[in-house]
């Protein structure tokens, strides 16, 4: 076993799993679904009246059939023009390294109606890291809308177009809709999983709500060419393939009694992912299912408990030998399990508090998960947040909105272990970095208008 290639390997392993834990931390202040002032100036409502938190991403019954109705609820008043910008700027200090203050999201959205029941939502963003600068355009998606009646009762029913799975989904809790995920290679639908879809697919899917209860969504993507994905600001590094025979399944049970909201739901995604465009395929399933509560009560006191588990079932197309032990091959079959718990809460939906645990497991395999064979990563994220404004007769609405926020982002396991993550005992050449040492705390101060 060379020396030189395992310090090689493993250094690109790391490269990869960091590039996902920066994924998953700014997915905590991603504008997937957050408030975006076009839509309240297009609504004449405040940003409250969609959201748990006036600058957040809980979305409100309120919220969930506005999005299901294809962002197109107006106040009747004049045209609106459907643009938005925002910008965050924030102090990151993480456990090791130097403390770095930057603009780190600079956001266009555009975000409304189109015409009756029919509107969409896109975001170009650029994004710094701390590392390097890049210009995204991200989570297109066009919803048409249209009510009707099946078997006496109101549905609504209606055609999806978009390059996020998940994201669509009117509850706004799957992976894609911008709450943290966990930091790990895990599911397809999980936006900071290595090769994951989000942003380099596009497709379509037919939805239909019956009874204000009951939402179903069935429809299938493809991979965005290479040339598309470039163009879009995403690295061929990250590309997820050729897919072919795709699947996207949504069953979902809501209920509003005002005061309170409680959703539950299944997600399913199939597909044959050719990971270098070429050559054998392999057969990857997910399955999930979600369970949300709200408390909305008088709007004075409001609390949000979600969770998600996302299991990923794998059959290779490949068992590739191990480059260090002789004689020893990958697994033909796996699986990886993506977790989130979390709790919101918000007073008078200005002042917010969010916990979330968030897991990622999957099967041992020595030679894909270099150095101990497993994938797991275990992380906590504690965020608080103050958005004075964005209510009833508050300034700037609904021409702009503004919060801040103190987040602190904890590891316990990382890369299969709690010490020494990239392998540095086995030669890697790598620092030695404990699952602690990539802990970060955060202060930012978000302005949209």
């Amino acid at each position: 076993m060379s020396l030189l290639s395992l310090r090689s390997l493993t250094q690109m392993l790391s490269s990869s799993v960091l590039s996902g834990m920066v994924g998953a931390a700014f997915l905590v202040c991603s504008g997937t679904a957050s408030a975006v002032p076009s839509f309240s100036r297009q609504t004449g409502s405040e940003c409250a009246a969609c959201h748990i938190s006036s600058f957040g991403l809980n979305l409100t019954p309120y919220g969930i059939r506005f999005k299901l109705n294809g962002y197109s609820d107006t106040d009747g008043k004049g045209t609106k023009v459907p643009l938005s910008a925002q910008l965050l700027v924030e102090h990151v200090n993480p456990a090791t390294g130097a403390a770095d203050t930057r603009l780190s999201e600079a956001d266009l959205y555009v975000a409304g109606r189109l015409a009756e029941q029919l509107g969409g939502f896109a975001l170009v963003s650029r994004r710094d890291d701390g590392t390097t600068v890049k210009t995204t355009v991200e989570n297109i998606h066009l919803r048409a809308a249209r009510d009707v009646t099946i078997a006496g009762k109101n549905a609504t029913v209606g055609l999806s177009i978009g390059t996020n799975p998940g994201a669509q989904d009117p509850i706004g809790i799957l992976p894609g809709s911008g709450f943290t995920v966990p930091s790990t290679d895990g599911t397809l639908l999980n936006p900071a999983s290595t090769h994951r879809l989000a942003n380099r697919v596009i497709g379509a899917s037919a939805f239909g709500l019956l009874g204000g209860n009951w939402y179903g969504e069935v429809g299938t993507y493809r991979s965005l060419s290479l040339a598309t994905q470039d163009r879009f600001g995403f690295e061929a590094a990250d590309d997820p393939g050729r897919l072919s025979g795709t699947l996207y399944t949504r069953l979902a049970y809501m209920r509003d009694w005002k005061t309170q909201f409680f959703s539950a739901g299944l997600v399913g995604l199939s597909t044959k992912r050719q990971l270098n465009r070429s050559g054998p395929s392999d057969d990857i399933r997910d399955l999930g299912f979600d369970v949300s509560y709200q408390y909305l009560g008088t709007r004075e006191h409001m609390a949000q408990l979600r969770y998600v588990n996302i299991l990923e079932r794998r059959r290779y197309g490949s068992t590739p030998a191990s480059p260090f032990v002789p004689g020893l091959a990958a697994n033909a079959r796996g699986h990886g399990r993506d977790q989130t718990l979390a709790l919101t809460y918000a007073y008078k939906q200005t002042y917010a508090f969010t916990v979330a645990r968030l897991t990622g497991t999957g099967s041992d395999d020595a030679v894909r998960f270099l150095p101990y064979g497993r994938p797991d990563t275990t992380s906590t994220l504690l965020l608080a947040t103050w958005a004075p404004f964005g209510k009833e007769d508050s300034w700037g609405a609904p021409f702009a909105n503004v919060s801040f926020s103190a987040g602190w982002f904890r590891f316990s396991k990382f890369n299969g272990s709690g010490t020494d993550v990239f392998g540095t005992s086995f030669g890697s050449g790598a620092p030695l970095t404990n699952a602690n040492d990539l802990n970060q705390f955060s202060l930012g101060m978000r302005v949209a208008f």
